[in-house]
């Protein structure tokens, strides 16, 4: 059993990782900017103001955490990049501190010529800003020093959505996972699941993993 803060569990990726967490077991404290808005997390999520982007915040929260899964989502593309900056430059002065494990965008991922999938000419601008502020989070967890670990989590990079828990994943590092037919399809659910199992038996520690059927 861990100690785990899911920063941004009250989102469609952050809530399920929180009741994946807390249905194995695991001590779950949800870190939201608005903990009145959060009442339909399950029984045993613990809900506290927490902010991946307040140095304080960070600071206070480490303090019994083993994990901080940071699954926040907004329009701003400095989002994801000040939050990733924040944990890596906070956590450097905690002593023992929590494991990161970042819910990051499929966009960063690379298509079969090598490039990233935001790059493609036919990528919707809609998405845009969101998938550069993931790819500048990446940036700063890959250049950071020594003294704090991390996981960045990229779903698939265009089929994924809420729907069933199966429990089964396939798992890559920079490239989607496909299957025969050249789809990289997961749920929110099985996410979750690879998320947690990530938590529980670390395989890709300060590196990069994505997850499909």
């Amino acid at each position: 059993m861990g100690n785990i803060v899911v920063f941004g569990a009250g989102g469609t990726a952050g809530s399920r990782i929180a009741a994946e967490a807390v249905e194995r077991g695991h001590r779950v404290t949800a870190a939201v900017r608005r903990p009145e808005a959060t009442s339909y997390l399950p029984a045993g999520v613990r809900t506290v103001t927490g902010d991946a982007t307040s140095a304080r915040s960070v600071r206070e929260l480490a303090e019994d955490a083993d994990v901080f899964v940071v699954a926040i989502g907004g329009g701003d593309r400095e989002l994801w990049c000040d939050a990733a900056r924040t944990l890596v430059d906070t956590l450097h002065e905690v002593p023992d501190p929590p494991r990161v494990i970042h819910v990051g965008g499929g966009a960063t991922l690379l298509t079969p010529k090598g490039t990233p999938y935001l790059d493609e000419p036919d990528f919707p601008e809609e998405y845009r800003e969101a998938a550069l502020g993931q790819a500048d989070a990446l940036a700063v967890y890959q250049s950071s020093a020594d003294g704090v670990t991390w996981t960045y989590v990229s779903p698939p990079p265009l089929e994924f959505h809420p729907g069933e828990r199966t429990g089964h994943y396939r798992t890559g590092t920079d490239h989607p996972v496909t299957d025969d037919q050249g789809r990289s399809v997961l749920t929110y659910e099985d996410l979750a699941v690879a998320i947690v199992d990530e938590i529980e038996r670390p395989r890709f520690s300060n590196a990069r993993f994505t997850a499909a059927y």
